[in-house]
């Protein structure tokens, strides 16, 4: 579990105590690809960290259709922290694309690292505010560019992922159909 401690003490310092707290009170799970972490219309109780994988956060859209908003790769935490800590149902999907092995962090633990580690919740704050920033970062370019384009940086910024995801998934990212999508591949190709 290194890869977590690495990860957590990017955002503050833990002693060996705490991080043994930590490590006592967190466990080990497996999502099989197309498997759902969270679900629209129950309230979230866990926070994931991924291991190894990727998800999708999608949501379905007031006609029906599925629209993947964000894709979350291996380290980072992934949850629906607003449902969370609101106690209000969710409106998204966090579905795995791949098999994802994952450290979770349920509420209880949560609570108990909260009143036991004094900088945990301004470590988890942290953490936070980069998912935000990341999110941001990938979500405004989608806003303001053609298709073509989207495309093109989501290639650039993820040249991994396009190869593990499929094409509905992307398509519904780049807010596209799938024929348009095959189309820009195909014209680019020819390039």
């Amino acid at each position: 579990m290194d890869d977590l401690i690495n990860y957590l003490l990017q955002f503050g310092n833990l002693n060996q105590q705490q991080l043994q707290l930590i490590l006592d009170n967190v466990f080990e799970r497996t999502v099989k690809k197309d498997a759902y972490f969270s679900e629209a219309g129950k309230i979230p109780r866990e926070i994931g960290y991924i291991r190894s994988g990727i998800f999708r956060v999608c949501y379905f859209n007031n006609k029906g259709t599925e629209v993947t908003r964000y894709f979350v790769e291996e380290n980072r935490l992934i949850a629906d922290i607003n449902s969370m800590d609101s106690k209000v149902p969710s409106t998204e999907y966090i579905q795995a694309i791949t098999d994802c092995e994952m450290i979770i962090f349920t509420e209880e633990t949560l609570k108990l690292l909260s009143s036991t580690i004094l900088d945990w919740d301004r470590i988890l704050a942290k953490i936070r505010e980069k998912a935000m920033m990341e999110k941001i970062q990938k979500i405004a370019p989608m806003l303001t560019e053609d298709a073509t384009s989207r495309y093109l940086m989501f290639m650039e910024k993820f040249p991994d992922l396009a190869n593990k995801i499929p094409l509905s998934y992307l398509a519904s990212y780049l807010g596209i159909t799938q024929s348009s999508l095959s189309r820009i591949r195909k014209q680019l190709s020819k390039h």
